[in-house]
């Protein structure tokens, strides 16, 4: 592979770097793979990634000159989106042409391959269900009684079918979170005022549990935690304004409901059976498998720690504290995905971004932003220390669990 032109070697690690941002790999694994890559194909490689392009420079690993760069690419991007199947297949396309069953030009070949392949029916059919099915367990958590779970599943419905529209739009893309808000809180609404009361703000959150960008936000932080400046800082912005867009759209709803004198009336929490949340749980996590779209032979393994990430946080969260609590998960599952990626040989985001997607405070975020814009300020400020103290918390217990298990694979 050493031996081969420059211009080849280039174009393969280009594409695999391309598929690796599209399908959500955060900053620093990204550039880490890349350079090791780089060093396997005879390559000196200076990566610089950031959520919207990627600038890489390249010069022969065995070059003593004057360092200055032979090549450069830049590449423009849209964010990626977590991906899991597809970035296993990533993965081992490159562990082929490492163990040379393929050659750096059919390699290239299927990774475009990869990157052209679109959804098909089923399983578009399939993410809209999982949308309806995540917003309807996560409001049977939340205790919004059974009128409430039934709302959730009808506006996570309807937030599936607008995303599924916005993929062929992009004028509804630019707008789609503050659209999905804006319907969502005026369908609690009505519900609420004709129909049963329910508590429209917990089922607003849990029917855009799957918009809100708990991720982002955690993938920012620990991006900043390591250096990474540039990076954590445009996806810090960009997960801030989608939670701008969803809170404005929430707001808006609010206000013309009230201006047709559309006013929810107050409700306390409902009484559900224990039962529901154990039930709940693991429908969530299957959900949350297909939106992440994790290969099926994993799915066990990515429900169970989706789980147990869960049990981690509800424990430590009755028995110490909530931030205690997403630390003892975040550790867990930094930890278990690691040794995943030890023994499977495959990436451990398999584990780790599925287990994790119940700890992130994209909730809380957005709370924080509702309160600001209801002119509760001091209610926004420490819903706000909230969202930073968990942040920081999951973001320490993946750094810890890194520590514990140290990673083989940059993935």
């Amino acid at each position: 592979m050493t031996t081969a032109p420059l211009t080849i070697r280039v174009e393969f690690v280009v594409e695999l770097a391309r598929r690796l941002h599209e399908y959500g790999t955060a900053a620093p694994r990204l550039e880490a793979a890349i350079i090791l890559v780089s060093q396997r194909l005879g390559l000196n490689c200076d990566p610089l990634s950031t959520p919207t392009s990627i600038i890489m420079s390249f010069s022969q690993l065995d070059d003593e000159g004057s360092g200055v760069a032979e090549l450069t690419q830049v590449l423009r991007l849209p964010p990626g989106e977590v991906n899991l199947k597809s970035l296993c297949l990533v993965d081992e396309i490159a562990d082929q042409v490492f163990n040379g069953t393929l050659d750096l030009a059919e390699g290239r070949k299927r990774l475009r391959a990869v990157g052209a392949a679109k959804p098909t029916l089923f399983s578009t059919i399939l993410t809209v269900a999982a949308y309806t099915i995540a917003s309807a367990c996560v409001a049977a958590i939340l205790l919004t009684g059974w009128a409430g779970v039934a709302t959730a599943a009808t506006i996570g419905l309807v937030t599936g079918v607008t995303a599924m529209g916005a993929r062929e739009r992009p004028q509804i893309a630019a707008a789609f979170e503050a659209i999905s808000a804006l319907l969502a809180t005026i369908i609690a609404t009505v519900v609420a005022v004709y129909l049963v009361p329910i508590q429209v703000r917990s089922v607003v959150v849990a029917s855009l549990i799957i918009l809100l960008p708990g991720m982002s936000l955690t993938a920012a932080v620990r991006e900043l935690s390591s250096q990474d400046l540039v990076s954590g800082t445009a996806r810090m912005a960009g997960a801030m304004a989608v939670l701008l867009k969803l809170a404005f759209g929430t707001v808006a709803a609010t206000q013309v409901c009230a201006l047709f004198g559309l006013v929810p009336p107050p409700v306390p929490l409902l009484a559900i059976p224990p039962w529901t949340e154990w039930v709940a749980v693991p429908l969530a996590a299957i959900t949350f498998a297909i939106t992440f779209r994790s290969p099926l032979r994993y799915f066990p393994i990515v429900i169970g720690a989706v789980i147990a990430g869960y049990i981690c946080t509800r424990v430590g969260g009755v028995y110490v504290s909530a931030a205690f609590g997403v630390f003892a998960g975040g550790l867990l599952l930094g930890a278990a995905s690691n040794v995943f990626a030890r023994y499977f040989n495959r990436p451990g985001a398999l584990i780790r971004e599925p287990g994790i997607i119940l700890l992130v405070p994209g909730s809380v975020g957005f709370r924080t932003l509702n309160f600001v814009f209801e002119r509760d300020v001091m209610l926004g400020l420490d819903t706000g220390m909230t969202l930073v103290t968990l942040l920081v918390a999951l973001v320490a217990g993946l750094l810890f669990g890194d520590l514990l298990v140290p990673p083989r694979r940059k993935l």
